[in-house]
């Protein structure tokens, strides 16, 4: 891994006067965004320590193509959707959350800084974030693009596993989080507790099949189900098999996360020159 100090990047790291020097070039600023919930049994609740780690990448890796980068302190509580129910869990609700996004934003355009992407890590956090850059939008004519670390990351597995095997591990509580935790942050993942992939629950009340996390089935039509995560999920764990999941996948799923958030922020930076 490399060393967070050579160049530094990560803004919490950077003294006063260093900021003032690097800051007054209106570098690009990562704004890295997770959760903490329920990730199954086996792994830590926190996956907002595994955006931050790519965030971290994507920026030192952007700072050598030649795009100077910094990573701003990850906001580790991810908007509250279906998680409510896991004990220890903590949440910010939708509106909250748009707030604060917005006042983190406002706090850096104050001062010039205002070319920001977003790195998300949270299904819940896509809503705000969309809410608040497309306000900034309308009202300064700034673009933020954000992207979304994990839904990539599905996108992503089928060339790394093949199609089948991808099938198989994708989902919450699997991969892509688990692998990249193997990888990332091995000495977290409770490989004791890794329990085996099983089928989404069906809805207790209407008796059809859950597709997904608040949607159903019926009659092959797509049905709203404003349901809790563990009425659906096993322990945490949505039809994805994480004994599947490994190291390897995880080193080649974060490779090819870097490189994509590098290149996406050098071309960023050449449409938008400081």
């Amino acid at each position: 891994m490399a060393n967070l100090t050579d160049p530094k990047v990560h803004m919490g790291t950077i003294t006063g006067g260093e900021g003032r020097e690097l800051y007054a070039a209106n570098p690009v600023v990562l704004l890295p965004m997770g959760s903490h919930e329920d990730q199954g049994p086996h792994a830590p609740m926190g996956d907002y320590l595994l955006a931050e780690k790519v965030a971290e990448l994507a920026a030192l890796r952007a700072t050598e193509l030649g795009t100077r980068t910094v990573v701003a302190p990850v906001l580790p509580f991810g908007g509250a959707d279906h998680f409510g129910p896991m004990i220890g869990g903590i949440a910010i609700g939708q509106g909250t959350l748009e707030l604060v996004i917005g006042d983190m934003l406002d706090s850096l355009f104050r001062n010039g800084l205002t070319r920001i992407i977003v790195i998300n890590g949270h299904g819940g956090n896509v809503g705000p974030i969309a809410e608040v850059t497309r306000e900034v939008y309308r009202r300064d004519g700034v673009l933020i693009p954000s992207l979304y670390l994990w839904r990539i990351g599905y996108g992503l597995l089928p060339g790394i596993v093949g199609p089948d095997k991808a099938r198989a591990v994708s989902g919450h509580g699997a991969d892509p989080l688990t692998s990249i935790g193997l990888h990332l942050f091995p000495e977290l993942i409770r490989k004791d507790l890794v329990p085996e992939g099983r089928a989404l629950k069906p809805n207790a009340q209407l008796g059809i099949p859950h597709t997904a996390l608040g949607l159903g089935a019926f009659e092959g039509a797509e049905v709203g189900l404003p349901v809790e995560y563990d009425e659906i999920y096993n322990d945490g764990v949505a039809g994805g098999d994480p004994r599947l999941c490994s190291a390897e996948t995880g080193a080649a799923l974060v490779e090819k996360l870097t490189d994509l958030c590098a290149r996406f922020i050098r071309h960023y930076d050449e449409r938008v020159p400081a």
